[in-house]
């Protein structure tokens, strides 16, 4: 009799091990081995009971996707195994659990389960030991660091002051928990973004030795893949990225490539599935990263997200005042007069990169001419720097709401297939405006007319340039839209 009710136990286990095996089969057929290992390939099944599957996930952002976008599709498909599947739910699981605990009513007794019958699980993420080749593996992959890009060396003003707090938290409490994750930092140029990532990985190393911390640009991270892909060590390189603590990446908008990508997303999904911190840094939000897979910018989106901001008055003094004041231990006798600070100060005001180049120029000019600094001889210095720092930052939304207004049209038009004459000549405008106020690619603004051509960009663009020189009625429409978009 006891023999009879342990087949029966094992043949359920077994029956319902090969319903999720067909499910996920099916899952990636439908949806692609990409989405499939990006979303579903963490997801075990918890337990089967009264017609309910209970699913689980590693992370809050997993159960909160897939609850959304695919819980239908994994409740009709499991409800096609038999009626025993009525609904489906879907739970998180701790990352951190000390123990697995597998329910009874899933496996049987291992005298009982048939050698091939697969147990159903749960399946916690355990850190494998490293060896001395991957060890040098992982610091070959890492990006060099500045040494002078440290907290102390930071100089914190409110545009900054989320930003740095939040470093420094992660900082100092990652040795005992993960509270942003993933933590994703965006400014403009030349706002403090690098520093901060590096200050943070320069702190890690020296207060916490032992932690495996990570800082790769998204540059270096493409070259090391590629490498490993061309020296057939790709595996090498996998295992590396997945064993360590903490992952930063800098200047996240240059990823590309859609196996690259792909790579990033799985990387990024392990980590932040196993509790361990991954710290990102770009120019621009995660939904303005055209060329980035939704898939990632989605899992990015996630996180924290903060915004460093232009500094405003005080901290750009902050700023030049540090500046001076470290260049004066290289150049005894360097002094900045005070009308030529607040000259910098006042004109200078978009980057912190900016405040700093301006006392360069200044301290370069003043040792290799002699010359006395004076305010003169910073009008005439620092005359290219402020002519490029007047133009504030304006975006292709920005130049689509302008054009969308001045000419009437939606910004659906814009962005549609209409081919009219009322929305083409708007439409070709905007893009103009487009390439010439922005830095933005060709096939970047034409993924952002409506998933354009790059050579219908290059057309628009070259249209409205040979008009504008003889249409003055057209040039003087450009000006007001160019004054509109500056305002």
């Amino acid at each position: 009799m006891l023999e009879a009710e342990a087949c029966g136990v094992a043949g359920a286990a077994v029956s319902h091990a090969d319903a999720w095996t067909r499910v996920r089969g099916r899952l990636k057929a439908d949806l692609g081995e990409e989405v499939f290992s990006c979303w579903f390939a963490g997801m075990n099944v918890e337990q089967i009971e009264g017609g309910t599957v209970w699913l689980s996930v590693p992370s809050r952002f997993l159960k909160t996707w897939i609850s959304t976008h695919y819980r239908d599709k994994l409740a009709a498909l499991w409800q096609a195994e038999g009626a025993a599947y009525r609904k489906v739910e879907v739970s998180v699981r701790s990352a951190m659990r000390a123990k697995v605990e597998t329910p009874a009513r899933f496996t049987a007794p291992d005298a009982a389960r048939p050698a091939s019958a697969p147990a159903l699980r749960v399946a916690t993420p355990v850190r494998s030991s490293v060896d001395a080749a991957s060890a040098r593996l992982f610091d070959d992959i890492s990006s060099p660091l500045d040494p002078r890009y440290t907290f102390d060396n930071f100089v914190e003003g409110a545009s900054n002051r989320l930003a740095l707090a939040a470093a420094r938290q992660v900082a100092e409490g990652s040795a005992s928990a993960v509270k942003f994750n993933p933590l994703y930092i965006h400014s403009s140029v030349g706002q403090g973004k690098t520093h901060l990532l590096q200050a943070l990985t320069h702190h890690l190393k020296a207060e916490h030795p032992e932690m495996r911390v990570l800082y790769l640009t998204a540059e270096h991270f493409m070259y090391r893949f590629v490498q490993s892909l061309q020296t057939q060590s790709a595996i090498a390189f996998k295992e590396a990225l997945r064993t360590i603590d903490l992952l930063v990446i800098d200047d996240m908008q240059f990823l590309h490539g859609k196996q690259i990508q792909q790579e990033f997303c799985h990387t990024v999904n392990t980590l932040i599935d196993g509790a361990r911190q991954v710290i990102v840094a770009a120019d621009r939000p995660p939904v303005e990263l055209e060329t980035m897979d939704e898939r990632v910018r989605s899992r990015l989106s996630g996180g924290l997200l903060i915004e460093i901001g232009a500094p405003d008055a005080a901290l750009r003094r902050s700023i030049v005042e540090r500046r001076i004041a470290l260049t004066s231990q290289h150049m005894p006798g360097f002094s900045v007069p005070d009308d030529v600070i607040d000259f910098i100060v006042r004109n200078v005001t978009t980057s912190g990169r900016d405040l700093e180049g301006a006392v360069t120029r200044l301290a370069g000019h003043n040792q290799l001419t002699g010359l006395t600094l004076s305010l003169t001889m910073a009008e005439t210095t620092l005359k290219d720097l402020i002519r490029v720092t007047d133009t504030r930052r304006i975006k292709i939304e920005d130049i689509q709401r302008v054009v969308s207004k001045h000419y009437n049209v939606s910004k659906q038009d814009l962005l549609s297939s209409r081919r009219t004459r009322s929305i083409v000549w708007p439409r070709q405008i905007a893009m103009y405006l487009a390439k010439s106020l922005t830095l933005r690619s060709l096939p970047e603004i034409g993924r952002r007319f409506g998933g354009r051509d790059h050579t219908t960009v290059l057309h628009a663009v070259r249209k409205v340039e040979d008009l504008i020189g003889s249409d003055e009625v057209l040039t003087q429409e450009i000006e007001v839209l160019k004054r509109m978009l500056e305002a």
